[in-house]
């Protein structure tokens, strides 16, 4: 039976970004008070309702159980440059934070190699610390072995490149190709079988987001299991959000990596005055409070209204919500 109402209040946020970002120009979401504090739900409208309802999850999770103990204060991130100019990429590079490491978007459908060895040249001229490439998939196998060494040499060496390729079986071959560490993200967060990662050999490290997997625990459980180095990273979220993401990174029992958690500042409008962004290159273990909502437009509401129940529908008839949620729901 669908839900009419749902057991939880929820507010919608709405921003614009400052740069075009997973070919987005905005990014919405919900977010949810609970016992434990203030939690987002933010599936991007891509994902169907099956996989959206980890998200809620996710959520449900953080805002009524909240966070294991944290094993660290504060957690060091890198700088996030979206597939954009070179000019723009400096730019982003200028207010970066103080972070060390800077993550560069590459394989961007509708770019060229070309921009892509511009943009990590341009980055590698007024930058000195680490750089690693994320490709989103948007390779086939042989344009990534093509294409990854001449993007270590523009880089003066890549830390590594995050899911070059779209399965795990093109993951494993361009591994045994390339010298460059490989991280998995798609081939973990949004595979029926995570687990095939290992299996294969198809990664060096593994890249876990709070939301897509699930919850804090559920992370956490995953890289037990995998047994490979973890990058926790963000899901284009709010500060709200991104507070789920240095919770996992700060009870994971070895961190070795910068974590891709400092995207906020790709937003123009956050949903709190005390945003989550880098100093000296590191984010705070610390509790967000949303104070500076802007309203939306009642259609959106209506629209986040509606993929809720939904949401929920489907969580409810597949998952216990009472263990989720630690019996609160």
């Amino acid at each position: 039976m669908r839900a009419t109402s749902l057991p939880f209040a929820h507010r919608v946020y709405r921003t614009r970004m400052t740069t075009r970002f997973r070919g987005l120009d905005y990014r919405d979401g919900v977010l949810i008070e609970g016992p434990a504090g203030w939690s987002e739900v933010s599936p991007f409208w891509d994902y169907d309702i099956p996989e959206s309802s980890a998200w809620l999850a996710a959520g449900l999770e953080s805002a009524y159980v909240g966070y294991p103990e944290p094993v660290r204060a504060s957690i060091p991130v890198n700088v996030t440059v979206p597939a954009t100019t070179p000019e723009k990429a400096q730019a982003i590079i200028a207010r970066r934070g103080g972070c060390e490491t800077a993550k560069i978007k590459v394989a961007e459908k509708g770019q060229s190699l070309d921009d892509d060895l511009d943009r990590i040249a341009a980055v590698r001229d007024v930058f000195d610390g680490k750089i690693r490439i994320d490709a989103n998939a948007g390779w086939d196998r042989n344009a990534a072995i093509h294409s990854i060494p001449l993007l270590d040499r523009a880089a003066g060496g890549l830390e590594y490149v995050e899911q070059p390729v779209s399965t795990v079986e093109d993951l494993a071959a361009v591994r045994k190709a390339v010298a460059v560490p490989i991280a998995a993200d798609e081939s973990i967060r949004r595979a029926e079988d995570p687990y095939r990662v290992a299996k294969h050999d198809a990664a060096d490290l593994i890249v876990c987001k709070v939301q897509p997997l699930g919850g804090v625990r559920a992370c956490l459980r995953l890289a037990q299991d995998i047994g490979l180095p973890v990058v926790v990273s963000s899901a284009l979220e709010s500060s709200v959000g991104i507070r789920a993401g240095v919770a996992l990174a700060a009870s994971l029992p070895e961190l070795n990596y910068a974590c891709g958690l400092a995207t906020v500042q790709l937003f123009e409008h956050d949903v709190t005055s005390d945003r989550l962004v880098p100093t000296a290159g590191e984010l705070p273990v610390r509790d967000i409070d949303p104070d500076t909502i802007e309203p939306v437009d009642e259609e959106l509401e209506a629209r986040w209204a509606t993929r809720l129940r939904d949401m929920w529908d489907h969580l409810a008839a597949t998952r216990n919500v009472s263990d989720i949620t630690g019996g609160a729901l």
